[in-house]
C-alpha cells in the first residue's frame, strides 16, 4: 500500500489492518512522518515533533503484534494539543512563559491513549495559553488553514484540526472551553467531539475556563471519535468532576441511528448574527435528519447571550493564573491580548459571581429546549475561515457590527451548560472553504450526539473531501 493512501486511512481501518497483519506500525509511522514534513511547513500544525520516539513506539508496536497483543489503538498515530500534559515532551502552553516546561507526568487521556498502544508523533499548534479562537502564539507563530492558507484554522484547537484535515495524522486530541474543538472543526472541515463536562477526566490542566473545559478527539470519522471515547473517558480519582463510567461501548452502539428522534434547528438561537452562506449550508444540512427518519423543526429558540460573562471569566481566570507575574508576562504576551488585559483591572468578585448567577439563567432556557427536543442543531460558527489578517475575527457579519466573539456565538453556551455537541462538516461555501453544523445533546447524552453525528455522515457523506494542499 502506498505511503500516501496510509496516511488517509481512519484510526479503525488503521487499527484492524495493524492487527491483522496487514499494514506494519513501522510503515504507517513512517508515511505520517513524511506527510509531516510535506505539509508542515505549509500550516504549522505540528510545533514539537517526536520523530525518533514514535519510531521506537513503531517497532514495539510491531513486536506486539507478532505476540498477538491485542490493543484498540496499537500503532495508531495522534497528535496531543500542546496546553495537555505530556510526561517528558515539553508542554509550552504557547507561551515564552512556559516555553522549557517539561511535564514529569502525563495527563489522564495521555496515559489511557499510551496504555491503548497510541504512538504520540507530536504536539499541535494553539493560541497562547488556549485562551482565543485563533491559532496564533508567540513561540511559534500562527497556523494556517489547509483549504486556504491565507485563512485561519480557527481555535484554539487549530493545530489539532489542521493536522487532521491535512492528512498528518487520524486522530488529534484536541480541549474545549469555548468552542476550540468545534470551532476549528468546522473551519477545516473535519469532525469535532467535545464531550459532556467531566466525561474524559481533566488533570494537570491551567485553572483557566474552570468548570468549562472538555477533553475530546479531532477526527476525519465519527467512528474514530467513538473509539477513541471508548479509550480515555470514564472516572479518574484525580479529577473530582469526573462522571461515572457507561456500560457499553461507544463504538458498538454507534449505529442505532435516529429515527424518531426530535431536532429543533436554530439558526441564531435568539441574538447571533450570521453569514447568509453559512446560514444557507447549515438550514439545508439539518434538513437530512429527515432523510434518517428523525423529526427536525426550525424552532425560535432564545437564550441569553453569554459573550460578555465568558470575557469576563477568561480574564479574571488568566490574570489569577498569572498572578505577580502579570507585569512580566504583559512584556512577551501575545501582542492581541494586550488589548484585553486592562480590563481585567475593572473586574471585582462580584462580577465574576454575576457570571454564576447568568449561567443558571442560561440553563433554565436551555433546559426548556431540551425538555422537547433531543437536539438542538445550530451553525457552528457565524462565518467561515477568515483572512489571517484580520487577527481574532471580523468585527462586521452580513454587514451588522458584532462584539469581539460575536463570529463563534454557537459553540460557548454549551460549555457553560456542560452538555456534549460535535460539529460535523456539512458542506462548503461559494469560495470552497469548510461549513460545520453543530449538535447539541441532553445532558450526558454523550453516545446520542456520536449516534446523530454518524447518522448525518452516512447521509451527507465528507470522506472524499480533501483540502487543496
Amino acid at each position: 500500500m502506498a505511503r500516501e493512501e496510509l496516511c488517509w486511512m481512519s484510526a479503525v481501518e488503521l487499527s484492524r489492518a495493524i492487527v491483522a497483519r496487514e499494514i506494519s506500525p513501522v510503515d504507517v509511522v513512517e508515511a505520517v512522518l513524511e506527510r509531516v514534513h510535506k505539509c508542515n511547513s505549509k500550516i504549522n500544525a505540528v510545533v514539537t515533533l517526536l520523530g525518533d520516539e514514535a519510531r521506537r513506539e513503531a517497532k514495539r508496536a510491531e513486536e506486539e503484534v507478532k505476540r498477538g497483543v491485542r490493543r484498540p489503538l496499537l500503532g495508531v498515530p495522534v497528535t496531543i494539543k500542546d496546553n495537555i500534559a505530556t510526561k517528558g515532551v515539553r508542554t509550552t502552553y504557547g507561551s515564552k512563559m512556559f516555553e522549557k516546561f517539561i511535564p514529569k507526568e502525563d495527563a489522564v487521556l495521555v496515559e489511557r491513549l499510551k496504555n491503548a498502544g497510541a504512538i504520540i508523533i507530536g504536539k499541535t499548534n494553539l493560541p497562547e495559553l488556549g485562551l482565543v479562537p485563533i491559532t496564533d502564539n508567540p513561540l511559534f507563530g500562527a497556523t494556517k488553514n489547509p483549504w486556504d492558507p491565507s485563512r485561519t484554522p480557527g481555535g484554539s484547537s487549530g493545530g489539532a484540526a489542521a493536522a487532521v484535515a491535512s492528512g498528518i495524522c487520524p486522530v488529534a486530541i484536541g480541549n474545549d472551553g469555548g468552542g476550540s474543538i468545534r470551532i476549528p472543526s468546522a473551519l477545516c472541515g473535519v469532525y469535532g467531539f467535545k464531550p459532556s463536562f467531566g466525561r474524559v477526566p481533566s488533570y494537570l490542566d491551567p485553572p483557566v475556563f474552570i468548570g468549562m473545559v472538555s477533553h475530546g478527539p479531532i477526527t476525519r470519522t465519527v467512528a474514530d471519535a467513538a473509539l477513541i471515547m471508548d479509550v480515555i473517558a470514564g472516572p479518574d480519582e484525580r479529577d473530582v468532576f469526573s462522571l461515572p463510567a457507561v456500560s457499553f461501548s461507544y463504538l458498538e452502539k454507534l449505529e442505532e441511528g435516529v429515527r424518531g428522534k426530535r431536532f429543533a434547528y436554530s439558526p441564531n438561537l435568539g441574538y447571533a448574527v450570521v453569514d447568509p452562506e453559512v446560514e444557507e449550508v447549515t438550514r439545508r444540512a439539518a434538513a437530512a435528519f429527515e432523510e434518517a427518519g428523525g423529526r427536525v423543526e426550525e424552532a425560535s429558540i432564545n437564550i441569553p447571550s453569554m459573550e460578555a460573562e465568558l470575557i469576563t471569566l477568561v480574564l479574571a481566570e488568566t490574570v489569577a493564573m498569572v498572578g505577580d507575574k502579570l507585569e512580566e508576562w504583559k512584556k512577551i504576551a501575545y501582542p492581541l491580548y494586550l488589548g484585553f488585559l486592562p480590563l481585567a483591572d475593572a473586574l471585582t468578585f462580584k462580577d465574576y459571581i454575576r457570571v454564576r448567577v447568568k449561567i443558571k439563567e442560561l440553563w433554565d432556557a436551555a433546559r426548556k429546549v431540551f425538555e422537547k427536543y433531543d437536539f438542538l442543531l445550530t451553525p457552528t460558527t457565524a462565518v467561515p475561515a477568515f483572512k489571517l489578517e484580520e487577527g481574532m475575527g471580523p468585527t462586521k457579519i452580513a454587514g451588522r457590527d458584532v462584539g469581539p466573539l460575536g463570529w463563534m456565538p454557537f459553540t460557548y453556551p454549551f460549555n457553560f451548560t456542560g452538555q456534549p455537541a460535535a460539529s460535523v462538516p456539512c458542506g462548503f461555501t461559494k469560495n470552497g472553504l469548510p461549513v460545520g453544523l453543530q449538535i447539541v445533546g441532553r445532558r450526558y447524552d454523550d453516545l446520542g450526539v456520536l449516534q446523530a453525528s454518524r447518522t448525518f455522515e452516512k447521509v451527507r457523506p465528507w470522506h472524499d473531501k480533501k483540502p487543496p494542499l
